[in-house]
């Protein structure tokens, strides 16, 4: 999150109304909702766990243990269990 002047960026009118209420203090302005993204898809870290995940749920259908797979990727089994008892489709193209 970056800092910038009101007097730069806001109508004379506006930063009148706005200093009525609040002068010489920061204040936060939300994003519309309409413009959040969830968690990881700017960075990539969504899709890499995305990722993770199908690679366990496709080895635990083709046998490997919950316990062999919590070794394998360093998580608990009850990560693990969650992971491939899960019936969501995986992926931001899900249609869920």
């Amino acid at each position: 999150m970056k800092y910038v002047k009101a007097n730069t960026v806001l109508p004379e009118n506006l930063l009148a109304e706005i200093q009525k209420y609040v002068q010489g203090e920061t204040i936060y302005i939300p994003k519309p909702a309409a413009s959040y993204r969830k968690w990881g898809t700017q960075s990539g870290g969504r899709k890499v766990i995305d990722e993770r995940n199908s690679e366990i749920k496709t080895a635990f259908k083709n046998g490997r243990s919950i316990e062999q797979l919590a070794d394998d990727y360093f998580l608990s089994v009850e990560t693990i269990k969650k992971i491939v008892y899960t019936r969501k489709a995986e992926g931001p193209c899900s249609s869920t």
